[in-house]
């Protein structure tokens, strides 16, 4: 064990933002700010320092995680004791994650603290976390390693009669006995005119000879996500099939080669999308270039049409253009990337080739 995380303040300046204190409470949030992996857990900011509320469940861990000030609630609730702390330090001014807080609590807070007003404040700490510090990146490359040495064990089994569920299942099997806390999202496996959609869910769909196979995976490792897709043939690859892959395979090397530190999120997914337009494919491609990642699987910045966020060095991203055609299939190719100064580091080490089972 080697101890509680320092806290990391978020970025919003209370003073100028006419608040009094900032309470956290989306959890990729909290762990982000106090390194508490526990599901029961809110963070109240003050301009004198910060507590973090959990209940008796989480005491031990409390203490081993969090660098702040702990205060463990025996009962009530974790809401009722922070509108109690927040009373008797007669806090008038009280920011909330807009994004995290549900209507109910907002509720609450209101009749519990009359005299305080409440702010919705959006995305402080969401935009802190776009940008990675070396140890972030350090984890995220690690589960990288992770989801592909899973993917290279987990294609040995797919063959003819096996189901998208049973691949499904080998991969994330194959995730935790390389390290990982669990999938990043639900794994995608589809065959066949089912790769045609994007976000398949895996069914008891039966791998058949000469048909296309998509793997779209991700691990979750020490809290942070990795996500990669490949794209797979069992037999002979038609070559319209190869076509269409080329075209991907091209419109993805566009958008790695777009990226770098001062570049709009939006300039990358043109670059992809123009290659795919070339090849009269546009029309196929119905989703963004990319997103970013870190202790989600989905943060900002999102690559896609017109999204004017300026890309920094340190920003964790995906680049993973398609193309899907009804009733054929779909091609994808996605690798995990870090933005660097002058362009991007590919995190992922899987062969982008095209392979044949």
């Amino acid at each position: 064990m080697t101890g509680p995380q320092p806290f990391r303040r978020p970025a919003i300046d209370l003073a100028g933002a006419q608040l009094e204190a900032f309470l956290v409470t989306g959890a990729a949030n909290v762990r982000y700010l106090t390194g508490f992996t526990g599901s029961n857990g809110v963070v109240l900011v003050t301009p004198g320092g910060a507590v973090f509320f959990t209940d008796p469940r989480y005491e031990i861990q409390s203490a081993q995680q969090v660098a702040c000030r702990v205060q463990v609630v025996r009962k009530g609730g974790l809401l009722p004791a922070v509108a109690a702390y927040a009373a008797k330090r007669q806090i008038r001014a009280l920011g909330f994650e807009k994004d995290h807080f549900s209507y109910q609590q907002h509720q609450y807070l209101s009749t519990a603290l009359p005299r305080a007003g409440l702010k919705p404040v959006e995305d402080v700490v969401l935009k802190q976390r776009m940008v990675k510090t070396d140890a972030e990146i350090a984890l995220i490359r690690h589960s990288v390693l992770t989801n592909s040495n899973a993917f290279a064990r987990a294609i040995s089994t797919i063959k003819s009669g096996v189901t998208e569920s049973e691949t499904a299942a080998e991969i994330e099997y194959q995730m935790r006995k390389f390290g990982a806390d669990r999938p990043s999202f639900e794994t995608i496996v589809a065959f066949g005119s089912r790769t045609a959609l994007p976000h398949a869910h895996p069914g008891p769909r039966a791998l058949r000879p000469n048909e296309l196979v998509l793997i779209d995976m991700g691990s979750s490792q020490e809290g942070y996500a990795s996500d990669m897709t490949r794209v797979l043939h069992l037999g002979r690859i038609p070559r319209k099939t190869e076509r269409m892959y080329r075209a991907v395979l091209e419109a993805q090397l566009a958008g790695l080669d777009a990226v770098r530190a001062g570049v709009t999120a939006g300039s990358v997914d043109r670059a992809a999308r123009q290659v795919l337009k070339k090849h009269g494919l546009d029309h196929a491609f119905t989703h963004s270039t990319g997103h970013g990642l870190g202790l989600e699987i989905h943060e900002p910045p999102r690559l896609g049409k017109g999204d004017k966020t300026r890309l920094e060095a340190g920003m964790a991203i995906t680049i993973e253009p398609g193309a899907y055609l009804e009733d054929y299939g779909g091609i994808r190719i996605e690798d995990t990337v870090v933005v660097t100064p002058s362009g991007c580091e590919v995190l992922t080490p899987t062969s982008k080739e095209l392979i044949a089972l």
